[in-house]
């Protein structure tokens, strides 16, 4: 059995592995520059990048801003327990294992052949405390105790889409649920010009945490292009100088907005609820070329 897959690992390095899934054509794609890492990439949309020689090493300019978060909700080094909704490669897990040895961590990713694939090609470190729940991230949420987790991170996405029933005040009601006092939660959102979406979902979380910052590119936040933004909320006090710090020197410099300028950023947006609801808006074609 051993020998069989390490012979597949060695020809997959050179062949993108395609397979049907229930999100639609899913593939990984190699790395040509780096051994072992791979691109997951679902109807030619990319998700995620894994790197499983060296899973601190986060390629996506959203993850590394999701990487700070992780870096900053606890001391250095210190496990933590933590839930990603959305699992796509389980690049944050991976990420959160080997930057903070020990964490228990639970993965809730809805598409169970993506899970499948995934274990498959690219296999979690077997002493890595991480389990992963195939259902809808809302539901799978609702399962987790009452202040059980460090850190909450939502990165959902179906056609390229979060769904609505995930940009609610009654879905952070259930985040808020099962964060620890001081918890953290982070929230990849996508959105373009005139940026309602993203605005809404800044009030809604206001509406919800008294801390808040948010993580983008400032073309984005100008309203200049789509892409992709970093919400970050707390019942307590954010790390926001360091965060700036270190957003500020990355490959993709950001942009941290927090405080009065993120409140004026809403322009008057009006929380979410569930009756109202609708799933983000779709990217343009012209993102993935």
């Amino acid at each position: 059995m051993g020998k069989s897959r390490n012979a597949r690992r060695g020809r997959a390095a050179a062949e993108t592995v395609a397979e049907n899934v229930d999100g639609g054509l899913a593939e990984l794609v190699p790395d040509r520059e780096r051994t072992r890492a791979w691109t997951l990439l679902i109807d030619g949309a990319p998700q995620s990048h894994v790197d499983l020689d060296d899973p601190a090493y986060l390629s996506f300019e959203y993850q590394r801003r999701l990487g700070h978060v992780i870096d900053l909700a606890a001391p250095a080094g210190r496990p933590v327990q933590a839930v990603h909704l959305g699992g796509g490669a389980f690049t944050l897990a991976r990420y959160v294992a080997a930057t903070r040895p020990r964490s228990t961590q639970q993965v809730v990713e809805k598409d169970a052949g993506l899970v499948q694939l995934v274990r498959r090609e690219l296999p979690l470190d077997p002493g890595a405390r991480i389990r992963v729940r195939s259902t809808d991230a809302r539901a799978g949420l609702a399962k987790v105790p009452d202040g059980w987790a460090r850190l909450v991170i939502a990165d959902v996405f179906s056609g390229a889409r979060t769904p609505a029933h995930l940009t609610s005040t009654e879905f952070l009601d259930e985040v808020r649920r099962a964060l620890v006092p001081g918890g953290v939660f982070a929230a990849n959102l996508a959105d373009g010009p005139p940026l309602a979406h993203l605005r809404g979902q800044i009030a809604t979380a206001a509406d919800r945490f008294p801390e808040l910052a948010l993580v983008a590119d400032p073309a984005v936040l100008r309203g200049k292009r789509f892409g992709n933004a970093v919400l970050v909320a707390s019942d307590h006090p954010l790390p926001v100088a360091e965060l700036t710090r270190r957003a500020a020197s990355d490959p993709q410099p950001a942009r941290v907005e927090h405080g009065r300028a993120l409140t004026d950023f809403t322009g008057g947006a009006a929380p979410v609820t569930d009756a109202a609801a609708v799933a983000s808006p779709a990217p343009p074609a012209s993102v993935f070329r």
